[in-house]
This record gives structure tokens, sequence and C-alpha cells, in this order.
């Protein structure tokens, strides 16, 4: 059984320095400094007491309510970026599991936990924030090419949740379409529209990948997402 080991949330905030001649110390608001809480949080339809989005177009909102990120996947980063110190919250989570990756997560996948039930509805998509946190200009690219991109979470019962409470598989989404495969489809055979078709049709797929997908499986334009992973310098 998967757990949760910890519950980050955040408000956004203003950082940077206009006068920075260094792209990474520009301007910018992110919720993405999320720290730790104790005890019992309310878990809502669109996120967790006390969490934020600086960008409502492309986080947050019903489909995206809860970012979840393994805990395994932090000695890699820990060894690759070079950074002893990456806490819990570091990838920008709110819940960070333990016993739960990409490659067995399915689209659709129920959990219960605590007083809630959250439903897994599409892979994260890593932006130049993440790349801004650490100061690593392609970490974004990093994380979208290795896969360890964690997933989004919506709810379908409000609760409350807190640290140490088990997530218990209540019922099995798609398996024909884990996290990992989504990811490959998306983000690595772009240019197969079969592909792109047949996860559209995954019903429990969030509204946003749906459209994503259906547009390119019709006209077999690929999307630009160097504005996602470079936008910020």
């Amino acid at each position: 059984m998967a757990s949760l080991l910890s519950i980050q949330v955040a408000l956004p905030q203003h950082c940077g320095d206009a006068e920075s001649d260094e792209p990474m110390d520009r301007p910018w608001t992110t919720g993405f400094f999320k720290k730790p809480v104790s005890g019992q949080v309310w878990l809502g339809r669109t996120n967790l007491d006390g969490d934020g989005q600086a960008d409502l177009k492309h986080h947050g909102g019903p489909d995206k309510a809860v970012n979840a990120y393994p805990f395994e996947h932090y000695a890699y980063w820990r060894k690759q970026l070079g950074i002893d110190e990456l806490p819990h919250g570091g990838f920008g989570e709110n819940f960070t599991v333990e016993g739960l990756l990409e490659a067995e997560v399915c689209i659709g996948d129920r959990f219960e936990i605590g007083d809630a039930v959250v439903q897994v509805s599409q892979p994260r998509q890593p932006c130049w924030k993440l790349a801004r946190r650490w100061r690593v200009k392609d970490l974004a690219v990093q994380v979208q090419d290795n896969g360890r991109t964690g997933w989004y979470f919506r709810v379908l019962r409000e609760g409350r949740v807190g640290a140490g409470d088990q997530l218990s598989l209540a019922e099995k989404g798609d398996v024909a379409w884990s996290v990992a495969r989504a990811n490959d489809v998306m983000h690595r055979d772009k240019n197969d529209r079969q592909a792109a078709r047949e996860l559209a049709a995954c019903s429990g797929l969030s509204i946003s990948w749906r459209e994503t997908l259906q547009r390119r499986a019709g006209s077999g334009e690929v999307e630009d997402t160097s504005a996602r992973l470079e936008g910020g310098g």
C-alpha cells in the first residue's frame, strides 16, 4: 500500500529583481516554494487549504487539484543535480508519495486517502519555473525527457488528509494508459496520430490533455512547447 509522506502548500509570491541582467534573477510570480504542513489539511475540489497557483491558465483547477510526486525519484535528482538538500516539495508537489511510480499508476486510478477520494487525471507537465527554482536551465526538459514527472489528481470526494495517510486503491483506471505511457505519447511519440486518438479517448483523462491530443490526431500538427519549457529564461 502506498503512503503520503508529506503535504506541501504555498500561496503565490513575487520573486526576482527587475534590474538584474541574469535571466534567472528577473521578476517572476510563483506558488512553487511549497512548505510542509502538519496535521490534517482540507482537500477541496480545486486545491488544498493554503495552496494557490500563480498561473491559473496552466495550473490548478478541478483536473489539477493536487500535484503528486514519487519520493523514490529524489535520490536520483540529488545525485543528478548535485543538490544534497532537496526537500519534499522540491518539485513543486503537494503530495510526496511513496510506493507509486509512473509506470504503475494509470489514468483514472482512484485512491482513498484520509477522508477524501482522488483520481489520476494526467501526468504533470514540467515548466520553466522548475528550472528557475533550482537554477538549472534545462531541468524542465530533463524531467520531461526522463519521465520522472509525477502526476495530477482530481478530487472526487472532498475531505481531510494528512501526512502518514495511506493511499488505498479503490478502483483501477485504464490499465492501457499508465502515466509513463501517456508521457510517451505526449512527449516522445508526437507524430503517432493513432496513439494520440486512443489516449484522448481515455475516460479519466483531463480536459486539457484530451483537447491537445484531439487536435494532434485530427491535424497532425504538434504543438510548440518551448514557451512552457523555456519561457522564463
